[in-house]
This record gives structure tokens, sequence and C-alpha cells, in this order.
């Protein structure tokens, strides 16, 4: 008998779940890995690592409605009535301005109906990841017993979906709340300003962003919330709820100055006097202009380099335009041993961040600096 645990993945083909999967795969830490996502492979634009991890004779792909009950049941099943030791929530709706129906069915209700049948399945780990924007918005970074002031839908309906499953019986759950996650494979965290910063390249134009340069949008990278997932999972106490963010205290400006270099452009900032003139207008007025600005040299860009399909965008969503600083203390899973290894954010970084889509062709590389 594999000594080595069998695992879950739900949601595993997104963003996190793709370089969870590599993760585990590449060190070799699971006897066997399920992984289940409503997007087949084919269609999922996973760089050439990702695709080779997949085909890891420890991984198995299952196709998967995780907001059905019979279909979560059949995730959990295995030959011989075998169990998952771990299993790690990565699927909920990730479009900002969604209807609320949408939210609840696609986070509240998808993560409560995995977790009661995770609780009844006898897993001995359950590990939902929710967000950081959960905590009020203040430029002090917010700790885990920090005042809950949930700021966009993705994050009402998370903490929901927190408080629901902490009260289900006979469930070992802890619970990840990171700040905004970039790293390959990311296209809606950092992406789309490092896209609006091809297409002010295309236009010769300075990239001026709503707000000021001290706006914090902390991060952290992509290998590090892997990481942790496994930490928490194997090493920590059930029942605990820890943030992830890395030691930049990553700013609006802190990104423009890798943004400047990386497609060698100016940039800048409209002030909050000007902003707020702005947003007073109306904040979804002021939103459709910028993205009618950015979505036609976009749409140029991509012909140019013969693109005929990408998942990428700069579509800018009215939530996140707000002056809403997101601050987070990720010290606490320090304190249980673990260590970023990703501490700061680098223009290395997010140039491996823009490989990885123009490998696929699916990010147009004449707009790179010296290119």
């Amino acid at each position: 008998m594999d000594s080595k645990p069998a695992v879950l993945i739900l949601g595993g083909v997104g963003f996190v779940g793709r370089n969870f999967v590599k993760y585990l795969v590449d060190n070799n830490l699971c006897s066997y890995i399920r992984v289940v996502d409503k997007v087949l492979l084919p269609t999922a634009f996973l760089g050439e690592a990702h695709q080779k991890a997949f085909e890891s004779k420890t991984v198995e792909f299952q196709q998967g409605n995780l907001t059905r009950e019979a279909s979560i049941e059949k995730c959990f099943a295995r030959d011989g009535g075998a169990k998952f030791k771990y299993v790690f929530v990565l699927a909920a709706e990730t479009k900002y301005s969604q209807t609320s129906e949408v939210y609840k069915e696609k986070i509240l209700d998808l993560a409560v109906l995995c977790a009661k049948v995770a609780a009844k399945s006898g897993v001995e780990r359950f590990v939902y990841v929710s967000t950081a924007q959960v905590y009020e918005p203040k430029k002090s970074p917010s700790s885990e017993t920090d005042t809950k002031k949930p700021w966009t839908g993705i994050a009402t309906y998370s903490l929901q979906a927190e408080d629901e499953i902490k009260k289900i019986s006979g469930l070992q759950v802890n619970i990840l709340r990171p700040a905004i996650i970039y790293g390959p494979g990311d296209n809606s965290g950092i992406s789309p300003r490092l896209i609006c910063g091809a297409v002010y390249k295309h236009l010769g134009e300075t990239m001026k962003l709503l707000w000021s340069d001290g706006l914090k949008i902390n991060t952290v990278h992509v290998t590090d919330v892997c990481r942790a997932l496994w930490h928490v999972a194997t090493k920590c106490p059930a029942g605990e709820t820890y943030n992830l963010a890395d030691k930049t205290d990553t700013t609006q400006g802190s990104v423009n100055k890798h943004l400047e270099k990386i497609f060698g452009i100016k940039t800048g900032f409209m002030g909050d006097m000007m902003s707020k003139v702005a947003s007073t207008v109306s904040m979804k007025t002021v939103t459709e202009e910028v993205n009618e600005k950015h979505l036609k040299p976009w749409s140029e860009l991509t012909k140019q380099e013969n693109i005929n399909t990408t998942p990428l965008t700069p579509y800018l969503d009215v939530e996140l335009l707000y002056n809403n600083h997101l601050s987070v203390d990720g010290s606490k899973i320090e304190k249980t041993g673990f260590k970023y290894e990703q501490p700061q954010m680098t223009e290395a970084l997010l140039r491996e961040q823009v490989d990885y889509y123009v490998k696929q062709k699916l990010f147009p590389k004449s707009c790179l600096a010296g290119k």
C-alpha cells in the first residue's frame, strides 16, 4: 500500500489548480491525484509544463459539475471504497460583477455541497481557498482577525462559504485568504495591467490609472499559494485560517515601475482628486470609457500577430476600479514553519508570466521592450 496520500482537487484546471497539480507532480507528493473541473484540458490554454504535469501517471482528470450533488459524489467515489486523504477546493466563480444568484450557486452553494460530501466521505483535511477581499479596505495590513467588510461580490459569497463550511460536523477545515495571485497562467490578477501595458505601448501613450501610486494591491506568487495549500493540509492544525501575501507590500506604483521596463512605456496616475471627480459622474461610465479605449487596440495587436483566440483581455471590471486598498498581513502562516519562496514581486517574475502566454501565441510578443 502506497504511503503517499491520494488527493482530490476540485477546480484543478484553473490558474491555481494547474500550478498546484504541477507542484504535486514535480515533488512526487501523492500516490494519486484526481482533478475535477468543468473545463476540458484541450480548451484550457495549458502551458507545456502544465500539460506535462497532467500527463503524469498519478493524475486523472474528470470533468464534473460541482454545483450538483450527484456529480460531486461521483468525484469523491473511488474503486473499492478507497478514500481521498486531502481535498482542495479551488473551484468558484471568478468573474466580477456577476449577479447574486450566480455567486450563490457557484461560490456559496458549491463550497457547502463539496464540504458536506467531503465530511460524509471521511476526508482527513478539507482546504478551501477564499480571498483577502473579505477584509475592510484600508492602508494598514489586515490580519486574520481584523474587521470583515467584503468589497466584491466574490468576497461577499466567499466569506459566507467560509462561515457555512466551518459549521459542518466532522469536517477538518483550513481556509486560505490570498491577496492578488500572480504568476504563469494568471489572467485576472495582475494580467489585466500587463495587457494594458501592451496596449499603451501600441498606442504610444502614457498609461494613466485612476487614484494614486500608493493604492495597495498586495500580491502573492502562485508557487507560494501552491506550497501553502500543501503546508496547511499536512503541517497545520485544522480549524485555522491563514492569509497569504508576500513581502512586497505591492502598490499600483510598484507594479507600474515593472510595466515601464517590460514594455518601454511611461505610466502615471490621475490622482485622488481627479479620480474622485471622474467617479462622481459614474464609475460604470468611467469603466466603459476605459474599456472602450483599451479593447480596440488590443484587438489590433492580436490580429497583427495572427492571434485568433486568447483568454486574455484588457477589460477592467468596475468592482476593481474603486479606491479600495487590498493590504494583507500574511505572516501568521510563517509561524507554522512556512516560508515564502517568492517574497518580492520582480520584473523577472512578471516577464515569466507574460512569456507563459507568448509561448502559446496568446500574447503579442512585439509589444515587449526591445522586441
